[in-house]
């Protein structure tokens, strides 16, 4: 996921999703100049919005059920009526930006791996900030042209350095951040304008007490609230069209990673799940977090339908979102239903989603082979515990109980 350097910079952007990257001391932070951003908000009546399709009440309709397309992964629905609208606004970057983000969501499910949409992705960012551009230069009062620009150079830098392309990244969120702070006066207009300000507050909080190595940089930045960041996303959340569910996004991420509280976020996730049954993403965290919190019955069902969706070739369904519904099914089978034959199936299962996709550094990928490894040794199949109890000792830190429990066995059997 992100590096350091990236998550100070795109706290503030409108819809990057920050990763859980691992602070390292040999990135080096650029120096950025002061930015300010104040909690003006501009009253409606003192701007004129005439021409303004994000707050167009009658586009807003027309392109409801594309929205919700778009998050459904119903990629096709969503971009039809999203390049009508280009044929009719041309010269505006809302459709590039709604093409863009459908492109967005296509790469989401696979945890940003998947490159086949990248040139794709940057065309039509590079075409949204262009013409916002453009509307900017004939008024630098056109907060809608701002907001865009944020939108645009936010996602341009998000997955640029996805791609460790370091020097674009960097421009890219120095650019967003300045549009930001214009787009932010308008926040009373809409809540499509809080969401930036709201994630700026949280994450300027958040970020120096999780990487100390920023600390220096926020020292060029206004402090931040997070208590009222939350609220703000809330508020966002629920009264936003465009940000809405991206909105949502954070608010789950950020309570189930960063607040640690599964609790609060399981509504959200619910809801998300729920409106949007055919979104691999949503699905999968649903699922941890039905799992977390000990909703067996409903982490089965979505888990079942989840590979269900793998089996049918649905768009955005995958193998991570397979390493999940697997590990969770197994673990179900092996301690909720004793069925020690299925519990193994979809164990291996696990194994071979994660592998397909690389991810075999340890969280399910280990601890289907540490359950695989116990379910050998109790059958005395030695030759089965080796192997996966060698994976263990590999994969697992030193200091787990697991590596601890590999090592041991391993002595204790050897070849």
């Amino acid at each position: 996921m992100l590096r350091s350097l990236l998550c100070f910079f795109l706290l503030a952007l409108t819809m990057p999703l920050l990763g859980q990257a691992q602070p390292t001391d040999t990135v080096r932070v650029p120096v950025m100049p002061t930015v300010q951003l104040d909690t003006v908000s501009v009253a409606p009546s003192a701007v004129d919005t005439k021409g303004w399709l994000l707050l167009d009440k009658d586009i807003q309709l027309e392109l409801e059920g594309a929205v919700r397309n778009l998050y459904n992964f119903k990629y096709d629905k969503a971009e039809k009526q999203f390049r009508s609208l280009r044929r009719r606004y041309p010269n505006h970057p809302m459709p590039y930006f709604l093409l863009g983000l459908s492109t967005w969501w296509k790469i989401m499910p696979t945890n940003i791996q998947t490159k086949q949409y990248d040139r794709t992705f940057f065309a039509y960012m590079d075409t949204t900030i262009t013409l916002a551009e453009k509307m900017y230069d004939k008024d630098n009062n056109n907060y809608e042209a701002s907001f865009f620009l944020s939108a645009g150079y936010g996602f341009d830098a998000r997955l640029n350095a996805e791609r460790h392309n370091w020097r674009k990244a960097t421009v890219s969120s120095k650019r967003a951040l300045n549009a930001l702070k214009k787009s932010q006066e308008a926040n009373g207009l809409s809540p499509e304008f809080l969401f930036g300000q709201a994630l700026f507050n949280y994450y300027a909080i958040w970020i120096p007490e999780n990487y100390p190595l920023l600390k220096p940089v926020l020292l060029l930045f206004p402090k931040g609230d997070a208590k009222l960041g939350l609220q703000q996303l809330r508020s966002v959340a629920n009264n936003g069209f465009y940000t809405g569910t991206e909105a949502r996004v954070f608010l789950m991420r950020i309570l189930k990673n960063e607040e640690n509280n599964a609790e609060e976020a399981m509504p959200v996730a619910r809801y998300l799940a729920t409106t949007y049954p055919d979104n691999g993403y949503f699905q999968r965290f649903y699922a941890l977090l039905t799992y977390d919190q000990g909703e067996f019955t409903e982490c089965e069902r979505v888990s079942r339908d989840i590979l269900e969706k793998i089996n049918l070739g649905m768009p955005g369904y995958e193998a991570i979102s397979g390493r999940y519904a697997s590990y969770f099914l197994g673990y179900l089978m092996q301690h909720r239903y004793r069925d020690i034959a299925k519990a193994k199936d979809y164990y291996l299962r696990c194994i071979v989603f994660a592998e397909s996709s690389g991810d075999t550094a340890g969280g399910f990928y280990l601890f289907s082979n540490v359950n695989l490894a116990r379910l050998a040794d109790r059958d005395k199949d030695y030759t089965a515990g080796r192997r996966y109890y060698t994976v263990v000792k590999d994969k697992a830190d030193h200091k787990s109980e697991q590596y601890k429990e590999a090592k041991d066995w391993l002595k204790k059997h050897p070849k």
